[in-house]
Formats: structure tokens, C-alpha cells, sequence
């Protein structure tokens, strides 16, 4: 019977993955993933000898249609993304929602997202939250930091290391150089460090020591 698996991939540490991910991915017909070269170092550490197929940000729109396709023919298809859970801040909704509307059984597994880990170990409050992703890069940003301003909820941002030092500054900009915060880089990898404090001490912290890898940022709400 056709279906669309969700399947999540390790952040870092390839022990993170799960039995039945793996399972999954050895037994599906063919693998949907956003790098092929990324996926398919997994694979090979898994022994996973499945196709793949190239599904990723740039091309999505115009794969669904043949995805559709093969999946009403019969075939069980796995989606994976370079890291992570499939449409958190990565391609997956547009082919979930095309398969829902046409009564394809789509099935999500559980596993690996960076912003889980970050927003419980970041000692913020986590009873309430709201993830933000990534920012708007230019049009927009302004607009968003100043309706975030008032945001009570705890806020969890996606960012790459090139642009910490400018969000952090708009942080202390928009919600105060007081507000707390916590940034964690390389979750689950060698490297992995938390910096937690004001969003002044933390930026300080990454303006003296330009930061690497993937980063998530949890910041508290307003008051």
C-alpha cells in the first residue's frame, strides 16, 4: 500500500537515529532527500541501499506532481532532510499537504529536532512557547523583531553563524539588552556548548568569539 513516510535524521550524532527510522528507510521503495550527498553518507553507515531522489527547497514545487505519481502506483516513499524532523525549517509541507489532499496516507515519525533540546536546556520557561525559524533576511525583519517586541511567550529562532552578532544586536535593539536568552551551537557533536545570560552578555560572548555550526536561539518572553 502507497505511503508517505516522515522520517527524521540524526542533528549530529548518528546514534540519535531510531531502530524503526531505520527500518523505514531500508524497506521503503524510494527516499526523498534535500541533498543526496549529505543522505547519502547516512545511508551507507546504515547499510540502507534504497534509491534516492533529490527533493529539496529549489525543486519541490516542481517534483510533487511526479511524487504524486509514483505514489499512487503503489510505491512507499521515505522524505529525509540534511538534519532533523522534515518540514521544520526544510521542504516536506508542500508534499504532505498535496498527499492529503489526495487520500494518501501520510505518517510522521518521531525523532531528532534541534529546537527541542535547545529550548530544554536553555533554563527559559518551555510551558508555553513559540518557534519562529528563521527570521525574515531583509523584507519584513523589522516588522517582525517589533511585533515579536511583545511577545510573552518564549521564542525560539533558527540562525545560522554568520548572522548571530547582527540578530543578537537587533535582539538587544527590539527586546533589550537585559532580555534572557540562551544559544545553543552543535547540538548533539563534539562541540556542542550553551551560552546562556542577557542578550548583551551573549552577544559579547559571540563578538569575541565568532560562533560555528548550527544554531538555535531561545529567547524569553516579555514580561
Amino acid at each position: 500500500m502507497s505511503k508517505l513516510y516522515l522520517v527524521p535524521t540524526p542533528i549530529g550524532n548518528l546514534k540519535d537515529i531510531t531502530f524503526r527510522a531505520v527500518e523505514v528507510l531500508k524497506e521503503a521503495d524510494l527516499i526523498l532527500a534535500e541533498d543526496t550527498r549529505t543522505s547519502g553518507k547516512l545511508l551507507k553507515h546504515f547499510e540502507i541501499n534504497t534509491p534516492m531522489q533529490s527533493h529539496h527547497m529549489h525543486n519541490e514545487h516542481k517534483t510533487v506532481e511526479g511524487i504524486l505519481n509514483k505514489l499512487k502506483s503503489g510505491m512507499t516513499i521515505a522524505l529525509i532532510s540534511d538534519a532533523g524532523t522534515p518540514a521544520i525549517s526544510d521542504p516536506g509541507f508542500l508534499i504532505t499537504r498535496s498527499c492529503i489532499e489526495e487520500d494518501i496516507p501520510v505518517e510522521c515519525l518521531p525523532g531528532p529536532t534541534a529546537f527541542v533540546p535547545a529550548l530544554v536546556n536553555s533554563g527559559l520557561p518551555n510551558d508555553k512557547f513559540v518557534f519562529e525559524g528563521f527570521l525574515p533576511v531583509k523584507k519584513g525583519r523589522q516588522t517582525r523583531l517589533k511585533l515579536l517586541s511583545e511577545e510573552t511567550r518564549t521564542m525560539i529562532f533558527y540562525e545560522s553563524p554568520h548572522k548571530l552578532v547582527k540578530t543578537l544586536s537587533q535582539f538587544c535593539e527590539f527586546f533589550g539588552a537585559n532580555r534572557q536568552l540562551s544559544v545553543s551551537r552543535e547540538l548533539t557533536k563534539l562541540f556542542e556548548e550553551t551560552i546562556r545570560g542577557t542578550a548583551q552578555e551573549v552577544l559579547e560572548h559571540y563578538t569575541l568569539k565568532p560562533p560555528k555550526g548550527e544554531i538555535v536561539i531561545v529567547v524569553s518572553g516579555k514580561k
